[in-house]
């Protein structure tokens, strides 16, 4: 038997304005100076997406330099991954920023990756939250807002994870909503995601088999072995990943081949 949170229950719809297949999102660029996060070089030819660290959680700007070039060459498109000023905690600690100073933050380091996909002839796909930035949205309006507000500035669309009051406030604002699917970190019964401290281990086969349910089913099991329906339909969807967990190389190995398959049966035309 299988619920249907409430957060979940929205439409994916504008995702197939975006994506005609299944794709892998990761998060790069996330070292500082001379500290290295991901295995950054390896994990870049095999994804589709990366949103980039643009220096207040990690990054800075010889490494969003060098990660715009990387995947320029593997012809990955890129997106801002602003996330709460907090080297120190990763981005992954509450601050409490008032909205019109998160649109700020937003504005500054977006415009800052924007200068070097512009020296690469690059666009900028989209605008992506990082961390506790992420959760901050989700659970703040005025913070929501506020990032819609840049993505409608800059023009592009915002990827998030499934949320349907985060897709009723970007249709109201007029920004496009790319919904993802989280697969290294789990969901709660309610279609919250759960920090990673608190979720459970993942590794490539975990990935494997957790990426084939979600595409042929729409479903996946929360952290407590809850069956949840997802509601992507037929609409292809982005898988996110993290490029700082200890088995980032593998969960993303895992699961290109397992949206390989699956598109080579769902969404080859």
């Amino acid at each position: 038997m299988s619920i249907t949170p409430e957060l979940l229950s929205g439409s994916a719809d504008i995702n197939s304005k975006y994506e005609t297949k299944l794709g892998i999102v990761c998060d790069m660029g996330e070292g500082y100076g001379k500290w290295k996060m991901g295995p950054d070089e390896d994990i870049m030819p095999l994804i589709d997406v990366a949103n980039i660290a643009c220096g207040f959680h990690a990054g800075d700007f010889n490494i969003m330099a060098k990660t715009v070039k990387l995947a320029k060459e593997h012809g990955v498109k890129v997106g801002s991954h602003p996330g709460l000023p907090d080297l120190l905690g990763f981005g992954r600690r509450k601050w409490d920023i008032p909205a019109d100073e998160v649109f700020n933050l937003i504005m500054y380091q977006t415009g800052a990756l924007k200068a070097f996909l512009d020296a690469e002839g690059m666009p900028l796909n989209h605008i992506k939250a990082h961390g506790e930035l992420f959760f901050y949205v989700a659970r703040d309006e005025g913070v929501m807002r506020a990032l819609m507000k840049a993505a409608k500035i800059f023009d592009v669309p915002v990827i998030v994870a499934k949320n349907k009051r985060i897709q009723e406030v970007a249709e109201e604002m007029g920004v496009d909503l790319i919904q993802e699917l989280y697969v290294d970190v789990d969901y709660s019964n309610e279609g919250h995601l759960v920090p990673v401290q608190q979720s459970r281990p993942k590794n490539g086969e975990i990935i494997y088999n957790l990426v084939k349910t979600a595409a042929l089913e729409d479903t996946i099991t929360s952290v407590d072995n809850t069956v949840l329906n997802l509601n992507f339909g037929e609409n292809p969807f982005l898988l996110c990943l993290h490029s700082d967990m200890p088995t980032a190389l593998d969960n993303v190995k895992a699961s290109r081949r397992a949206i390989d398959e699956v598109n080579a049966i769902k969404y080859t035309k």
